[in-house]
């Protein structure tokens, strides 16, 4: 099998790649994320990525494409979808489209190793991908080795982001700050 693993950042990548290396699967490993921003939290997530792959002697393609204007034309009429019907999407497509025009014969993602995203869209998204590209879609559920790799990704000294990317999902991680700074003003 020859699998494209995109992936959104290293620490998501430690336990997929040790996950699929166990079942004598190879990924290359694939950089494609215009839903990252601002552009500092985009360069520390690919850096790192570049960093821990080298170290781990992963073959990795970095696909440069920071795009905040695409991302926000996109998403600014239904931002509570704004995972499902773009990041997603938008994200496995152009996996599934460099998987296709370079010889690979499967794709997957390391989305799927977070708890905090929608599993059934993923597959969804991902199965309609391969079935178009001619591909196959390789699901796993690594949810349960996200603590585990997540401690290993500390422990290597990885970059660990504080939310899934966007501007919007970084409010979503404060929410609950703003609003009580909201509070604080009335009083």
């Amino acid at each position: 099998m020859k699998l494209l693993l995109h992936t959104c950042c290293a620490p998501c990548s430690v336990y997929c790649i040790d996950s699929l290396r166990s079942e004598n699967i190879e990924p290359t490993v694939y950089w494609y994320n215009p839903n990252i921003h601002p552009y500092m939290e985009y360069k520390a997530r690919r850096d790192c990525l570049k960093e821990y792959t080298k170290s781990i002697s992963v073959e990795a393609i970095f696909e440069e494409d920071y795009g905040l204007r695409e991302f926000c034309k996109n998403v600014v009429d239904d931002l509570e979808n704004r995972c499902i019907n773009y990041c997603y999407k938008v994200r496995l497509e152009q996996t599934a489209k460099y998987a296709k025009e370079n010889g690979y014969d499967s794709f997957s993602t390391t989305l799927l190793v977070s708890p905090y995203q929608n599993h059934e869209a993923l597959k969804e998204v991902g199965e309609e991908l391969a079935k178009e590209y001619g591909l196959q879609f390789v699901y796993r559920d690594f949810r349960v080795g996200f603590r585990e790799g997540q401690t290993k990704a500390r422990e290597l000294g990885l970059y660990m982001q504080k939310y899934c990317g966007c501007v919007f999902s970084e409010e979503d991680r404060y929410q609950k700050q703003i609003k009580r700074d909201k509070e604080k003003q009335k009083i």
